[in-house]
């Protein structure tokens, strides 16, 4: 490993600290940050493209929603991330503050392990155009705006149609955002480490109309059906994208993954009762 990517989580002056250090301990390596981080560094500011394009290895400093960032920024590139908690709940970012440089020294010199995480291919298409296409870690949401009206959300899987969800919205999500908005609309926790997609309706108007589970290599269709205003297609809660009536989402396991660094003095459920009070009473 020759660069070394920081993607930090914006106005957070301990990250700027920890960044400066990471720099200072590894003279050897070629330390890079984003453009906002290298601002703050005063070091040279390079283009995320190129950012992605270089990194042998990225450090997260922040939160879930960092760490997203920072997969949506290396796109394609099987590139290890280590995610260092500097936000408030942390299920992706495993490694603690005060672990970080022991950590690093450990991946540095070949000691880790990965956490092969599957993405969601998304397409966005509208009169049979592909208006947007994307790649997901976490969900691809599509949820109404201000107004308290529902939807139809005509639903296919492989061109077999199961359902018209007559809903606020609905979750697409994979293992790793089971945890995320879908487990607050009812769907189930997935461990990560299964492929599959988990469709959750948000609000249904029907009481059978429950969260599924979907093998990952299957396509899953929705089409709005209704001329509903103020809906929009979110994808990792990053991006935002405005839909009409007829406009249809596909979604189906993408062939690139996200490799996660694990940290081995903490396990999957160890954070679900960490962090979510999981089994507790």
């Amino acid at each position: 490993m020759q660069t070394l990517v920081i993607i930090a989580k914006r106005d957070t002056p301990q990250a700027v600290a920890l960044a400066a250090e990471i720099r200072q301990r590894h003279p050897n390596l070629t330390v890079l940050a984003d453009r906002a981080l290298a601002h703050a560094l005063n070091w040279p500011r390079i283009e995320d493209r190129d950012l992605a394009a270089r990194a042998d290895l990225v450090v997260v400093l922040g939160g879930d929603g960092t760490l997203i960032y920072a997969a949506r920024l290396l796109g394609g590139r099987n590139v290890p991330i280590i995610g260092v908690n500097l936000g408030s709940l942390g299920f992706m970012t495993e490694v603690p503050v005060e672990e970080l440089f022991s950590r690093l020294d450990d991946v540095l010199a070949g000691n880790f392990h990965v956490d092969s995480r599957m993405k969601l291919s998304c397409r966005l298409l509208r009169g049979g155009r592909v208006l947007i296409e994307d790649e997901i870690l976490n969900d691809v949401v599509i949820n109404k705006g201000a107004l308290a009206r529902i939807a139809d959300h005509e639903t296919s899987i492989d061109g077999v149609p199961i359902t018209t969800y007559k809903s606020d919205g609905v979750i697409l999500a994979t293992p790793t955002g089971s945890t995320a908005y879908s487990l607050s609309a009812g769907g189930p926790i997935v461990h990560p480490s299964v492929d599959c997609t988990i469709l959750s309706p948000i609000c249904s108007h029907a009481l059978t109309q429950r969260a599924i589970v979907v093998p990952a290599d299957r396509t899953i269709r929705v089409t709005l059906k209704s001329e509903t205003a103020d809906t929009y297609l979110t994808l990792d809660g990053q991006t935002g994208h405005s839909l009409q009536g007829g406009d249809c989402i596909e979604v189906v396991r993408s062939p690139n993954r996200v490799a996660l660094v694990r940290n081995p003095r903490v396990a999957y459920f160890t954070i679900l009762r960490q962090k979510l009070h999981w089994g507790e009473r």
